[in-house]
């Protein structure tokens, strides 16, 4: 039986307790049914650095919605969840704590460090699991993982082991960016470029024969001690006499050779440059090709060492001041020019990068790379939505460079690597030597994408190919994430999944935007415009939220939040509130709506509420199945405020307060099936209200979110139904509007005079004139295509028909030619358009069939609206 619903729409009443009961019910967890399809995601893993933002609520917003959708299909669903260890961020998030109570890492030493660590960790993953809770997410929490869990390390030694003894890994000295302030490594993604002011320093160095001097320009002065050539382009007839001199290095009185190299630009600068293998990615590649010596000057904090003469000990930056003070003293220094250049300053500490040379370990990526873009052109394929992101990929992968693994951190997974204390030998293993004593494990740690690259298959049990999960739910079918880390991560999962498990890890990529503010701004802490989707929770509920957020945009759009848009939301859901509580209340001993009701005792609204029903089913199914989330909510929203609670409902009425208990009992059933249709629609997208109005109505089952989602039923296709009832709810508009616009309320009485344009017309409202009396109240109502229209009337063109009211005390015959004329502007307008489309070759060539009908059909009905129009205005002209 239905249970009594609270008057007012309360989204704290609604939601408090009910994702534990979920819990408790063990909801979430996959069905077990082995018949079922399974379907599978896992949850891009957020970091444990802080709480979710309105990023993540969106992602994981678009992840529930297919998951529900498929549990309700009937689907073996699995939703894993988990989270990233996040290697640096969290270790500079724990790092400035200590800061903040003067203490060091080095202070506490790597383990103790690491138990702080461990401690912050659970702390904000406990954070994340409660707002998790508060958006519904239904993940199964049994299946729960940590990028440092056992499974997932033995995972990924496995993984850098393999690839180790594939030559695949390799330890080796190249130029790095390098991280000064947390003395880590990073890869080139984890870098930023920014706009920096700066200086074009040209600097005389003078030929060690005392011949004369060659200048070059540099941006780097404090770089100057480690040089160890100065190159010119091959056949650069300005130096071609100095190729193979020796060159003093100012300051340091250290003779280096001018050599020739492609790499010179020889219309930059001076078209002489200084070559400092150490300290520059392209010197170091000039250095290789020329055997050049490599001068490492800087300290791991960015200080110069021993290298720099008296200059060791400063700070990159303070020595840069130094050297060109000195410089200019000793007459090297031949102008200063002003410049804004790229600078690289590092994702998570701000710092500016350093170029550095280090021995780091590194992916042999170019094999890796290969695989997964052949693969891009096979069945396998991993499918991006929308395409245009597959483009990202390539361009990334087609380009790439070898990825420096190593992190000189504490907090990550250690690099299986140990070193002979004797001979310096190397060891790679999943577990350490057995003469552990005689060797040194590597200090440094994994960057945190080798780790999370793994993490669609890591998480199923690999590397047992035989663990159950890793059988039955890999690979997973969709993975959602937005397209800023398409280089970070998703192309990273695709060359591991191929190489470790041979097929692709994710069928498909749903690519999203990033939220920004209403000024198009995007969300960051120095603007100040951060929204925290809990607040937002906490204001408009859960439901709102994920209504906004599924309709923001279509995909790979970014969307804008505004609370205007919340606002919206929140009314949207009071309407489906306000119209269930209504239906609820009328439904007396109605039996639940588990069983098609018999079309036999369909009136027209029955047929034609069925009928769009139909189509609101095949559509936001349809719709959901290719990700367009944003139209499949335009559908709902429509059919539910305007269809079944405008109208049906509206129309339900007076069957539900008349004498015919036949006909209440069959519309109490009909509104108990559509009403509970809409809520299982609805339900992935706002599955707090949903469950909350279903449990409140006659039903089956312990939860809407594993009942069955709504199927077309063919028989209740009616396109007559829908065709009589778009007449009807044009006219009864219509003249709503002509009240509204005199200002002649409902219970006024009016004549209404009706001109069809044909008998099919006139057929449809004759025959269902008793909704027209009912919803348009009429003193007299005259429906003919003979109607001589009234010399002073209002005047309302639709599909079909003209609709006249006579008002001759209530309207100026000259304001109502006025408004004509503005409405057969806008038909003459709407006609142009159309006109132009038609009128383009190419698009009557290439646009679909039924698209290129579907404008000839509007051309038609302008042009008859268009003529009704003056028609009416020639009759009031001459009347």
């Amino acid at each position: 039986m239905a249970t009594q619903m609270s008057t007012k729409y309360d989204p704290k009443e609604v939601e408090a307790g009910r994702y534990q009961k979920w819990l408790d019910e063990q909801l979430f967890k996959p069905s077990g049914d082995q018949k079922a399809k399974p379907y599978s995601i896992v949850i891009p893993p957020p970091n444990v650095t802080g709480k979710l933002h309105l990023g993540h609520a969106w992602d994981t917003t678009l992840q529930d919605m297919i998951i529900r959708q498929k549990r309700m299909q009937g689907y073996d669903v699995l939703w894993l969840p988990g989270m990233d260890h996040a290697g640096i961020a969290t270790q500079a998030k724990v790092e400035a704590k200590l800061r903040e109570q003067g203490i060091s890492r080095y202070d506490l030493g790597r383990e103790k460090f690491i138990d702080q660590v461990w401690a912050w960790k659970d702390e904000y993953a406990n954070t994340i699991k409660n707002q998790w809770g508060k958006l519904g997410l239904s993940v199964d929490y049994s299946r729960e993982r940590f990028t440092l869990d056992d499974g997932l390390s033995k995972a990924v030694r496995k993984v850098f082991v393999d690839l180790y003894n594939e030559g695949l890994i390799y330890r080796g000295e190249y130029i790095i960016n390098w991280d000064p302030e947390l003395k880590t490594a990073l890869s080139d993604i984890e870098v930023i470029h920014k706009d920096d002011a700066g200086a074009l320093y040209h600097v005389r160095y003078p030929l060690a024969d005392g011949s004369g001097d060659i200048e070059i320009a540099t941006t780097r002065p404090e770089t100057i001690p480690g040089d160890t050539a100065i190159a010119v382009y091959p056949g650069d007839p300005r130096y071609k006499d100095l190729v193979g001199k020796d060159v003093i290095v100012p300051l340091f009185d250290r003779k280096i050779p001018i050599i020739e190299d492609h790499y010179v630009d020889k219309t930059f600068g001076t078209g002489a440059v200084k070559i400092t293998p150490a300290h520059d990615p392209n010197d170091f590649l000039v250095g290789n090709r020329h055997d050049l010596k490599r001068l490492n000057i800087m300290n791991d904090d960015a200080t110069l060492n021993e290298q720099a003469g008296k200059y060791n000990g400063m700070d990159r930056f303070e020595a840069r001041k130094a050297i060109v003070a000195d410089l200019k003293t000793a007459g090297y220094l031949l102008d200063v020019e002003s410049i804004t250049h790229s600078v690289g300053h590092s994702e998570r500490s701000d710092a500016q990068v350093e170029p550095r040379l280090s021995t780091q370990w590194f992916v042999k990526m170019k094999p890796l790379a290969e695989a997964a873009l052949a693969n891009q052109k096979s069945d396998n394929k991993v499918d991006f939505v929308p395409p245009r992101f597959e483009n990202t990929f390539t361009q990334w992968m087609e380009n790439i460079h070898d990825w420096v693994i190593s992190r000189q951190l504490w907090w990550g997974h250690r690099i299986p690597a140990w070193y002979n204390k004797q001979t310096g030998e190397t060891y790679v293993g999943m577990t350490a030597p057995k003469d552990a004593e005689n060797w040194t494990q590597d200090p440094d740690v994994l960057d945190t994408w080798f780790s999370s690259a793994l993490w669609p298959f890591s998480t199923m049990g690999w590397p047992d190919t035989q663990a159950a999960d890793y059988q039955r739910y890999y690979p997973t079918n969709t993975l959602v994430t937005g397209y800023d880390i398409i280089p970070f991560w998703v192309a990273r999962m695709i060359f591991q999944g191929l190489k470790f498990t041979q097929k692709r890890p994710f069928k498909n990529v749903l690519i999203h935007g990033l939220i920004r503010d209403e000024q198009g701004r995007k969300m960051s802490k120095s603007l100040g415009n951060g929204i925290d989707p809990m607040d937002v929770i906490d204001k408009y509920g859960a439901d709102a939220l994920r209504w906004f957020l599924s309709n923001g945009s279509t995909p790979g759009q970014d969307t804008r939040f505004s609370y205007d848009k919340m606002d919206a939301a929140w009314n949207f859901i009071n309407k489906i509130w306000n119209a269930s509580r209504f239906v609820i209340m009328n439904l007396a001993d109605t039996p639940a709506p588990t069983k098609a009701p018999d079309k036999a005792n369909f009136d027209l609204a029955d047929r034609w509420i069925f009928a769009r029903l139909n189509h609101t089913i095949r559509e936001v199914t349809r719709l959901f199945d290719s990700f367009e989330f944003g139209e499949a909510g335009r559908i709902l929203y429509n059919f539910i405020w305007n269809d079944f609670c405008d109208w049906y409902i509206e129309m339900s009425k007076e069957v539900l307060s008349g004498t015919d208990t036949t006909a209440k009992k069959n519309k109490r059933y009909h509104l108990a099936y559509v009403l509970d249709k809409i809520l299982k629609l609805m339900h992935p997208i706002m599955p707090f209200v949903t469950e909350e109005i279903w449990l409140s109505m006659p039903h089956e089952g312990s939860s809407i979110s594993v009942a069955a989602y709504p199927e077309a039923i063919s028989d209740f296709d009616n396109a007559q139904a829908v065709e009589e009832m778009e007449v009807l709810i044009n006219v009864i508009r219509a003249v709503r509007n002509i009240r509204s616009e005199v200002n002649a309320p409902l219970s006024s009485p009016i004549d209404i005079l009706i001109r069809t344009q044909d008998t099919h017309i006139t057929d449809i409202l004759e025959h269902n004139q008793e909704y027209i009396e009912r919803f348009a109240h009429p003193k007299a109502l005259q429906i003919s295509e003979k109607v001589t229209a009234p010399k002073l009337s209002k005047t309302a063109i639709i599909t079909g028909a003209e609709i006249f009211v006579p008002l001759a005390e209530l309207i100026n015959i000259d304001d109502e030619i006025a408004r004509l004329e503005k409405e057969a502007e806008k038909w003459q307008k709407e006609i142009d358009f159309v006109d132009r489309k038609l009128g383009n070759e190419n698009f009557v060539k290439k646009a679909p069939e039924a698209v290129v009908n579907e404008q000839k059909e509007k051309q038609t009905d302008y042009e008859g609206k268009l003529k009704a129009v003056q028609n009416r205005i020639q009759e009031l002209k001459q009347s």
